[in-house]
């Protein structure tokens, strides 16, 4: 192995976890992708490196980079350590450390391996384990590969510094996404009521950019995908593109563009088109293309968006106003992502963390928007109204010097009022019947189940009862869905609804929580008794086969049951002790049951741990 000239050894001390090594390593472009780790030895290749001077990332490139590093130990250092690579998912990551027998072991991570594969340890950056370290200098090689952008935070930790490290960093995350889902749900609710398409892209942005959130912190790889490598359809391409289309059609609907600015409704439209373009680029195998025209197009689109907002908020729209102050915080950290992908801006923890806190106060300010929105809706209704009687006393004072004709006109009129009422009346039914049951099963939906679980559990404490709630989970649905199509899955779910209406008492409620999720709440002073009885008749029933023309389809299930007031004192804490109980039985190989805990009742310290995390608007 060859020992470059340009940068020397880093000696690792006992202080050394968790400092950036980036400031001691060396880079090499290799144009055309014609070397490998054997050629590396050759001292006119060991000269092309060149020092890395504190960069931690090289922006977009159609040739892959080699980074050189040397360690050694110090006297007073430990000798093992472990190596991140503190990275957005790279496209394709190898490590190159070199084996007992003059060679070289090769490690394959990035979007091209799954989750596990892609490390030595389970943190959401790649980890590897390196040999231990002496005083003599261990040299390692790391191959990045990424059109879309090639970033590498390089950092030697001691594991146990970095699970600290990383309990903190998930803390400050999960506070973010916690913010942002909340809201989410929130507005999700308010557009099942409304059906107001404002609402409709805003839901889509936000999730979109709560996806991408989890895709660029690590997150996503880690626990949404994690045992396979990233597919295209949520790397770190396509996500921003749904992100940017959903913002985009929600401008236009909030700020009314294609009634008051239609000149920036069709540049807006072309910009979408653009970023679908973009979208099929990448699903197609053209990633550096698609790169480049998403780090592109923010030059037309974001000046447009400022532009409609400004304008309109001069107009006397006001929701503009909270448009742009929410916006122009993403747009800013939107514009750093970039430049950190262009490799303009080097990647640090602040600029890290930008875009995550930026969408949170966005999801904020845009919710503060959209309520202002319902408000001019009710305000335009308003004036309608008033319009109406208007006209009506105007035609009131035409028809009174004919008393047949006022006659006629009264009769009318009020055969019109009587029908808008019923109308009215009836629609009203219809939004409320929507708002809390599923309209595929009919049965009662997540919102009706949050709120009559707390009126249980209100009930349940003046009487000193029990509530059981139990969450149903069809194992093997999806091949269902998969093999005879949604209709075959729609008949089961509903048939699956019928039997669990059948098999449980007139005072429980069955729900369905979306999907293939079910919840049965069962409350009585014998609700953890008679929700065993459930649970076991229920494990036998739903396995029942399904007819669907010639076919016979089968499902099993999986149940988590948990208990008032010995799990949980709250709706949050109990759903959560519940889930818990299901993976544990899919854990175990599924169709079976199990209540939480199963060797007892949860001690305070625990239970008092679900209640903390309490969300009203129901998880």
């Amino acid at each position: 192995m060859a020992v470059g000239a340009c940068a020397s050894p880093m000696a690792l001390t006992a202080q050394s976890s968790g400092q950036l090594l980036n400031g001691q390593i060396e880079l090499l472009e290799d144009v055309g992708a014609r070397l490998d780790i054997a050629e590396l030895a050759d001292p006119a290749v060991q000269a092309r490196f060149q020092p890395a001077d504190g960069r931690v990332s090289v922006g977009q490139s159609r040739h892959p980079w080699w980074i050189k590093v040397q360690l050694r130990r110090a006297t007073d250092a430990p000798r093992q350590w472990w190596l991140e690579v503190g990275a957005v998912t790279l496209l394709d990551l190898q490590l190159f450390l070199p084996d007992d027998r003059g060679g070289w072991r090769q490690r394959q991570a990035g979007e091209l391996v799954s989750f596990a594969d892609g490390r030595d340890a389970p943190y959401r950056r790649a980890l590897f384990r390196l040999p231990p370290l002496d005083e003599q200098p261990l040299t390692l090689y790391l191959r990045t590969y990424d059109p879309a952008g090639n970033s590498f935070p390089l950092r030697a930790w001691q594991l146990g510094d970095l699970e600290r490290h990383a309990s903190q960093e998930n803390l400050g995350l999960g506070m973010i996404y916690g913010v942002i889902f909340a809201l989410l749900l929130y507005n999700l609710f308010i557009l099942l009521a409304l059906r107001d398409r404002a609402y409709l892209w805003y839901v889509l942005s936000m999730a979109a950019s709560l996806v991408f959130i989890a895709s660029m912190s690590g997150h996503g790889f880690q626990y949404l995908w994690p045992d396979a490598p990233v597919p295209a359809w949520l790397n770190r391409i396509t996500l921003p593109v749904l992100v940017c289309i959903g913002i985009l059609r929600f401008t236009q609907e909030l700020l009314y563009t294609r009634k008051s600015l239609r000149w920036a409704h069709q540049l807006l439209n072309g910009c979408i088109l653009l970023y679908l373009l973009a979208l099929i680029g990448n699903l197609t195998g053209f990633r550096s293309e698609a790169a480049g025209l998403i780090g592109l197009l923010p030059i037309l689109s974001v000046p447009t968006l400022l532009i409609c907002a400004a304008i309109r908020w001069k107009q006397g729209f006001t929701p503009a106003l909270l448009y742009l102050l929410g916006y122009g915080s993403v747009l800013l950290s939107f514009v750093i992502l970039m430049l950190r992908a262009a490799g303009v801006v080097q990647p640090s923890e602040l600029t890290a963390y930008l875009f995550p806190l930026a969408v949170a106060a966005e999801a904020i300010l845009f919710s503060f928007a959209l309520a202002y929105r319902i408000q001019l809706l009710k305000r335009e209704r308003a004036q309608a109204l008033h319009e109406a009687d208007r006209e009506k006393a105007a035609r009131l004072a035409l028809v009174q010097a004919n008393a047949e004709e006022l006659q006629r006109a009264v009769t009318q009129r009020t055969a019109e009022l009587a029908a808008s009422n019923t109308r009215l009346q009836q629609r009203e039914l219809e939004l409320q019947h929507a708002a809390f049951h599923d309209p595929l099963t009919e049965l009662p939906n997540r919102r009706f189940l949050v709120e009559r679980t707390g009126s249980a559990l209100a009930n349940a404490e003046r009487h000193n009862e029990v509530v059981a709630l139990m969450l149903i989970d069809l194992d093997h649905f999806k091949p269902i869905n998969d093999r005879f199509g949604h209709d075959a899955g729609d008949l089961m779910l509903q048939e699956i609804a019928k039997r669990l209406r059948q098999h449980v008492r007139c005072g429980d409620t069955v729900a369905r929580l979306g999907g293939d999720e079910f919840a049965v709440l069962i409350c009585g002073a014998d609700a953890e008794a008679h929700a065993r009885d459930i649970a076991e008749r229920l494990l036998a029933e739903l396995a029942h086969p399904v007819h669907y023309g010639a076919e016979r389809l089968t499902v099993t299930i999986s149940i988590g049951v948990a208990l008032y007031p010995q799990h949980a004192l709250q709706f949050a804490g109990l759903f959560k002790a519940a889930d818990e109980a299901l993976y544990k039985v899919k854990a175990r190989g599924r169709s079976g049951w199990a209540l939480s805990g199963e060797d007892g009742e949860l001690s305070a310290s625990a239970r008092l741990h679900l209640d903390v995390i309490k969300v009203s608007s129901g998880l």
